[in-house]
């Protein structure tokens, strides 16, 4: 037997099989994407707020009756974790394995290791909520009390998605999406500890926010619980992420985004003045 297949063997044997870890994921998975289903079907049932421009603004955006503000910043913080995890697992898994193999074959609490990556990932994604959430509210709070700024949005919606596609064919998109690629690179070997792990997962989740800065902004201005929205985004990562020819998906999702962007702000100003 080579000294590879010892090791493999060896990490196979260990207290978190790559069957075990790839198990637990696809249930986290599939947990996550049911809870986000059945959220964005709670928010669809109660309907939108119709508005001038003959566009409607999402409930994600809205306090309940008699819930507080603090309450409705706890139910979307909740509501965009789920919905991160159900969006990002499928590229997330390759980076987590990635990490696996480059710690040390027979560390102990691989598995425990593992989870503190993923956590530390997932916590910039929630900060990324956090920093989201305000200037929604607020967005959407002149929207409702100025009329030409809610007329003004559908034009608005398709000059983001025009400048999500334009961002996909720089230079910042490219270094980003490597990053994500190929982290940790091959060969390099990470201390099997917390705070390495912890950090690794910070890492993982700074260049996957940033990689993915304009096509979690095309959700947000489109409806960040409509399905249809989420599961295009959700391709759109995961193809970029895992297909051979990354940057060349990229770019072709940015062809697709920036079309589909002109197509919104002419189809905004056709309404705004008929022939």
């Amino acid at each position: 037997m080579t000294s590879t297949a010892t090791a493999e063997r060896g990490r196979d044997c260990g207290d978190a099989s790559p069957l075990a870890f790839l198990s637990v994921t696809a249930v986290l998975f599939a947990a996550s994407t049911a809870v986000t289903i059945a959220w964005c079907g709670s928010m669809s049932a109660m309907g939108g707020m119709p508005m001038p421009g003959g566009w409607t603004m999402s409930m994600a955006w809205m306090r309940m009756p008699g819930q507080s503000w603090t309450g409705a910043a706890a139910t979307f913080l909740g509501m965009w974790t789920v919905m991160m995890a159900a969006m990002m697992l499928p590229s997330l898994a390759p980076m987590l394995t990635r990490y696996r193999r480059a710690v040390p074959v027979g560390s102990k609490g691989l598995g425990r290791l593992t989870v503190l990556v993923g956590i530390g990932y997932f916590f910039v994604w929630t900060l990324f909520g956090v920093a989201a959430y305000p200037p929604g509210i607020a967005l959407a709070a002149a929207e409702m009390e100025y009329a030409p700024l809610a007329r003004a949005v559908p034009i608005a919606t398709g000059v983001v998605v025009l400048l999500a596609g334009a961002l996909q064919f720089t230079a910042w998109k490219a270094r980003h999406l490597a990053c994500c690629r190929e982290a940790p690179r091959p060969g390099v070997s990470l201390s099997p500890d917390a705070a390495t792990a912890w950090r690794h997962g910070l890492r993982l989740g700074l260049d996957c926010t940033r990689c993915c800065v304009g096509l979690i902004a095309v959700l947000l201005v489109i409806d960040v619980m409509d399905p249809r929205t989420m599961g295009v985004v959700t391709a759109a990562i995961t193809a970029e992420r895992l297909a051979p020819a990354g940057r060349r998906v990229a770019r072709a999702i940015g062809a697709v985004a920036v079309g589909a962007g002109l197509l919104l702000i002419a189809r905004a100003g056709w309404a705004v003045t008929p022939p």
